[in-house]
């Protein structure tokens, strides 16, 4: 059984000088390591400048920075690759702002009826948003015009507003597509050449140190679940065969032996010949250019049931990658043809209505709304509709957590009011705001990258002086601005985090632990029984798409752990003790892989009480996550025959057991 020890960064840096800043503060404020988008940030410095320009010229300016407004939210929404992608991200956030705007500009200086219209959009808003990504940004623009119409005096007829914010979104969009003539099918095929890249990284770590082969294995499902969604949503508007569609899904189908050999070849414990990792970077090569030539192979003789596993999924993959049309109608679709949109919508739409979870975050979002805004009805603040503004920013949850939200936009707020005290008080007003608009629009795609305060401070100057053309309060704006930002982070502590026990407790353990029972049924299903080869191939397939699903899964709890790392301490202490355990299930799943894979190349199969015995060790383990805080190790070792395939299954499981044992009452 492997004894080493994982232990996750966040753990290694809480142990700090007691008078440095708290842990969780720091993982908030560390920028992150991202390149920098050029593209994307020429494209806002564009879009946010051009129709601020055309409001100068048409002495116009209130009009133009509505627009440019308009243009923010679809700067903020550009963040897909695919070009189909991008027409979802931009274009449907953009319908839901302009019905938030004309439903605040309708209730602008209407008093307590204002209060009641916010609070029932910011239901709907927090209710929409826990479909999924593009929902949560439409969402998000609902709700944040709204605001921004029921407290700002808007342009006259009611339907100017709306207008303008659609024009700057829809020149976003229309920028974005600019190259797509060109480049139509670039982000698709680059990122399955981005999939062969990742293995080819397994492949080298493959036999090396365990810590190192599981990071270069996220990486891989991480780019297979980036390809997997791009291939699947060009799918999804795709009526017939596509031939490029087609090309595209056999290369990532032929990558997913290749993905099943990784496992097997690390289990040897000793390295991959270069060879291999060589001849996965020419595939990712021959993809990338959409080649049409077979790849010269120059791989050593296989010897055992992992190296053949290897070689015939290497070959296998160099025959079909250069295929040019592959026969539409023999193609093993492993990916399946999504549901009409109209029947993925009705789903959608009834799993909001009948979800608790998505009725709770909606009670919160409105709970926190209708304060703010009954505070601004009650005591007379300047610019009061900022704080219902903080309270829309922060109180995202499926951006992350809170908490840090809150603390993070107050540090972020504060830093972007130095930049916009300092353009309000050295910059003429007028046409030099179109310069200066156009610097501070680029940085925010680029200052997003790094991270939620980062982005902050990117967008707090651009809001700042483009409200200024709509109410000329000038360098006044800057206390109250921080004053409302302040209060609206505390209103969301209170309100929106401290009075909802889940908003602080970490979910991590409960979906742990479906995956460990959803592991335990891929076990079972790996080694069942097939009556004929019909059969056998429904169950490959049926094998690989609970594989993926695992590891989706195991995706979403990282992305849930690092969350947790950014709240304060039980939460995020509490979070980082699980660390050891993803990683261990993310190894049984591995091994399980490894094991068939073995089988399916010569290795004797186990014995049906053995698959059996683990299967139920598995469960046992979901139920012991189930009923622990946090992971408490335990002694133990494995028990069984050391010869048996499933012995490096039996090894992690044994592991995984030690870590865990029943909460103690």
């Amino acid at each position: 059984m492997s004894t080493e020890r994982t232990e996750h960064p966040a753990s290694r840096r809480a142990r700090h000088h007691p008078l440095a800043p708290p842990a969780w503060l720091l993982q908030g404020l560390k920028p992150t390591t991202a390149p920098v988008p050029w593209a994307a940030a020429g494209r806002a410095a564009v879009a946010l400048a051009v129709p601020l320009a055309v409001g100068f010229a048409l002495d116009e300016p209130e009009y133009g920075a509505l627009a440019s407004m308009g243009a923010l939210s679809g700067v903020i929404g550009d963040t897909a690759d695919a070009y189909r992608m991008r027409v979802l991200n931009i274009a449907v956030p953009q319908f839901f702002g302009a019905v938030g705007v004309a439903l605040g500009t309708l209730v602008y200086g209407h008093g307590w009826l204002a209060v009641g219209v916010l609070t029932l959009i910011a239901l709907v808003s927090g209710m929409i948003s826990s479909i999924g990504t593009v929902a949560s940004v439409s969402g998000l623009l609902l709700l944040l015009n709204a605001v921004v119409g029921a407290g700002l005096p808007m342009p006259q007829p009611w339907w100017t507003a709306p207008l303008l914010l659609s024009a700057g979104g829809l020149f976003v969009l229309a920028l974005s597509l600019l190259a797509w003539p060109l480049r139509g099918r670039q982000p698709e095929r680059a990122a399955v050449a981005a999939t062969y890249r990742a293995l080819a990284a397994a492949y080298e770590a493959a036999g090396g140190p365990a810590a190192v082969y599981d990071e270069r294995r996220r990486q891989v499902t991480q780019a297979l679940n980036q390809a997997y969604d791009l291939i699947l949503g060009r799918r999804a508007r795709v009526h017939g065969r596509s031939p490029s569609l087609v090309r595209m899904l056999s290369q990532l189908n032929v990558v997913i032996p290749l993905v099943e050999a990784a496992p097997a070849a690390h289990l040897r414990g000793r390295p991959l010949p270069p060879a291999v990792p060589a001849a996965v970077r020419e595939l990712a090569a021959a993809v990338e250019d959409g080649r049409t030539t077979a790849p010269e192979l120059d791989l050593p003789p296989p010897h055992t049931p992992a190296e053949r596993a290897v070689d015939a999924a290497l070959r296998h993959a160099a025959r079909i990658v250069p295929l040019a049309a592959p026969d539409p109608y023999n193609v093993d679709d492993r990916l399946g043809r999504p549901a009409a949109l109209r029947v993925r919508t009705r789903r959608a739409v009834r799993g909001m209505v009948l979800s608790e979870a998505s009725w709770r975050y909606g009670l919160r979002l409105a709970l926190c709304i209708g304060l703010a805004q009954a505070l601004v009805s009650v005591v007379e603040l300047e610019r009061s509709y900022w704080i219902a503004l903080t309270v829309t920013f922060v109180l995202k949850p499926d951006f992350g957590s809170v908490f840090s939200r809150a603390v993070l936009r107050a540090v972020g707020t504060a830093l972007g009011l130095v930049v916009a005290a300092a353009v309000l008080a050295e910059v003429p007003r007028g046409w030099w705001d179109v310069p200066v608009i156009m610097v501070l629009g680029a940085l925010i795609p680029v200052f997003s990258a790094k991270g939620y305060a980062f982005q902050t401070a990117a967008i707090t100057p651009v809001i700042l002086l483009l409200s200024d053309l709509l109410n000329h309060q000038g360098f006044d704006l800057i206390r109250p601005r921080l004053i409302d930002s302040l209060i609206g982070c505390a209103i969301t502590l209170v309100a929106g985090y401290l009075l909802w026990p889940e908003s602080w407790h970490t979910r991590i353990g409960d979906r742990l632990a479906d995956t460990v029972d959803d592991t335990a049924r891929y076990l079972e299903r790996a080694f069942a029984p097939v009556p004929d080869e019909a059969a056998h191939a429904a169950a490959r397939t049926a094998r690989l798409q609970a594989r993926r699903r695992i590891y989706r899964d195991l995706s979403g709890v990282r992305s849930e752990f690092q969350r947790a790392l950014t709240e304060p301490p039980p939460t995020g202490t509490r979070a980082a003790a699980w660390w050891p355990l993803v990683v261990a299930v993310e190894r049984i799943v591995d091994a399980t892989t490894a094991a068939r894979v073995r089988v399916n190349h010569g290795a004797a199969p186990p014995a049906a009480d053995e698959v059996e015995s683990l299967a139920r060790q598995l469960h046992e383990l979901a139920g012991r996550v189930r009923s622990s805080t946090v992971p408490v190790r335990v002694e133990g070792e494995p028990e069984g025959d050391a010869a048996s395939v499933l012995a490096p299954v039996r090894q992690e499981v044994a592991a995984a057991r030690c870590m865990t044992r029943p909460e103690e009452t």
